[in-house]
């Protein structure tokens, strides 16, 4: 293990310390293995990002994601994270940065807002799924505890995949998150049957007085050593392409605007911004932007 790795623990999609979703993120992790990597992301027991040198001109840098249990393509939160990190060690300036992941090349853009850095991701969109058949959608509601009146009656259970799967399940309102009674064991053990590596409870409020559009939500993972998890860049990317594909909301000029909150549940508030561009009913990007703060850097030991 290279003697300058340097890991940082960061709360995202806040400004607020033991809020929103903490990530790690590993610095200078050119020389780590593969086995290295997973080691690290296990023991710390989260999701994390390695951060590599690029190794072609189409983009600046590299990131690997590591859950506790396996790598995985592409996770919202800690390409936040990363970012972050970068701009405040002042290793990364403002503006548009190309990362290159088993994703695909995303682009990230820092911005200085109120004299911190505001991460805004730029993200092809999500592929839309079949809606779920009619055997197993019974099970997942039986193992989130959810009755079938309580389901919006616009909002199929679909699975949408980008960098990971995720099952979207609207609620008819948000008053009715609190009382989901995940069965963690049975929402593992669907995974393989239904093709989903977490289940994303969301409904939507009701429009303030500006008309802006906000959601609230909770997501179960599970399967990949994530039971709750507190709040998803990536998940909220997935719903502004459902949402247009379904014809739940109304855009303007081809675009709409939402907030997605996220983690009371877990006493880990925190909120997601996002754009989407589209053309009728079908997505054409989506763009997520957040805050983040630093709680601790640290030396890994060799």
């Amino acid at each position: 293990m290279p003697k300058h790795c340097r890991l940082f623990h960061v709360d995202t999609f806040t400004r607020q310390l033991f809020c929103g979703n903490p990530a790690r993120v590993v610095l200078d992790a050119d020389d780590l293995t593969d086995e290295q990597m997973q080691t690290i992301a296990t023991e710390l027991n989260g999701e994390t990002a390695f951060v590599l040198s690029a190794e072609s001109a189409d983009h600046d840098m590299q990131v690997r994601f590591f859950t506790p249990e396996h790598e995985v393509s592409f996770v919202g939160h800690v390409t936040l994270a990363t970012h972050y990190v970068l701009a405040k060690c002042g290793l990364r300036g403002k503006g548009v940065i190309r990362q290159s992941s088993h994703a695909g090349i995303a682009e990230v853009d820092v911005a200085e807002v109120d004299g911190d850095y505001r991460i805004s991701m730029s993200i092809s969109p999500a592929s839309l799924g079949p809606a779920l058949a009619e055997h197993h959608r019974v099970q997942v509601l039986d193992a989130l505890g959810i009755s079938s009146p309580y389901l919006h009656h616009d909002c199929p259970l679909q699975i949408l995949t980008k960098g990971g799967s995720r099952l979207l399940i609207g609620m008819r309102s948000p008053d009715l998150l609190p009382s989901l009674k995940p069965d963690m064991n049975e929402l593992a053990r669907l995974t393989p049957h239904i093709g989903a590596e977490g289940y994303f409870v969301f409904a939507l409020n009701d429009p303030d007085q500006h008309g802006h559009l906000s959601t609230v939500s909770r997501m179960f993972c599970p399967a990949i050593g994530i039971p709750e998890d507190p709040v998803s860049g990536n998940a909220h990317g997935m719903l502004g392409a459902y949402l247009v594909a379904h014809n739940i909301v109304s855009t303007e000029n081809g675009a709409f605007n939402f907030t997605g909150y996220q983690g009371e549940s877990l006493q880990r508030p925190g909120s997601v911004r996002v754009h989407v561009t589209c053309t009728g009913a079908v997505t054409q990007s989506v763009r997520i932007t957040g805050d983040a703060v630093i709680l601790y850097e640290a030396a890994l030991p060799l």
